[in-house]
């Protein structure tokens, strides 16, 4: 038998983490449009800040609207262009950017830059980004490790963000389906710069709640050193009437289906 009908739940929470002054990270949850995101600002102090809040405002008016995400992404991108050319001090400012927007349980995701997204299920937990990053074109050509690019020094060098005046933009996109017992997981490179993926799944397989789940990953990239700041938002689905047989075990047990 199969769930019968679904709903989409979500937590998200972003902090300043344990070495910045600031928070240039910016949360965008509207499940009225199924649609949420993550974007990390940069362009150093309020600029990042500037630049992150205005992509995800740009990015639900658009979306509000009826603009495709990928048409919505670039509408955030000259938003940011705009604002930069308007004000002397917000050249440079721009932001990275990972989107999810849902119908019914087919997603699609774009993205700009470093900033993630994870399908998780109880035993395995899966990258549906690739980072616009000089380590992660390394990665690809074959001539770096996954290891090594987690501690080289130019792992922060992102090749696409929002805000960049000297190249066209190039969003990219992934599309696919959420499990009836999967999570999919947006965040910025201030929780994968702290955790690595084996880390993350634990936590999402011992986590009782998704609220739980949000503060438990936070906590450990705060106590691995929290040095950017740590946002992330986690999805799942609910089921208002769970078949029997259909419940996993463990977390995603307790998580979608609370009732023994």
């Amino acid at each position: 038998m199969t769930l019968i009908e679904k709903t989409l739940i979500y937590a998200g929470k972003s902090v300043t983490g344990r070495v910045r002054g600031h928070n240039e990270d910016a949360l965008l949850c509207r499940p009225e449009l199924n649609l949420w995101a993550v974007a990390d600002g940069m362009g150093g102090h309020e600029c990042g800040e500037v630049a992150s809040a205005l992509a995800l405002e740009t990015l639900h008016r658009a979306c509000a609207e009826g603009a495709a995400l990928v048409e919505a992404v670039h509408a955030a991108n000259n938003a940011i262009l705009d604002a930069a050319a308007h004000n002397t001090q917000g050249r440079g400012m721009g932001t990275t950017l990972v989107a999810v927007q849902f119908i019914g349980t087919e997603f699609e995701i774009a993205w700009v830059g470093d900033s993630r997204a994870y399908r998780v299920n109880v035993d395995h937990i899966e990258p549906l980004t690739s980072d616009h990053s000089w380590v992660q074109t390394m990665i690809d050509a074959g001539e770096m490790s996954v290891e090594t690019a987690r501690s080289h020094p130019q792992r922060n060098v992102i090749l696409q963000c929002l805000g960049r005046d000297d190249q066209a933009l190039e969003v990219s996109v992934k599309r696919g389906s959420l499990g009836a017992h999967e999570l999919l997981l947006l965040c910025s490179d201030g929780l994968t710069g702290e955790l690595d993926d084996r880390q993350i799944h634990e936590i999402c397989s011992t986590a009782h709640t998704l609220d739980d789940l949000v503060a438990e990953l936070i906590g450990l990239a705060n106590r691995m050193g929290g040095k950017d700041n740590i946002s992330c938002i986690v999805l799942g689905r609910s089921a208002t009437q769970p078949s029997e047989g259909a419940r996993p075990r463990g977390f995603f047990r307790r998580l979608f289906n609370p009732k023994p």
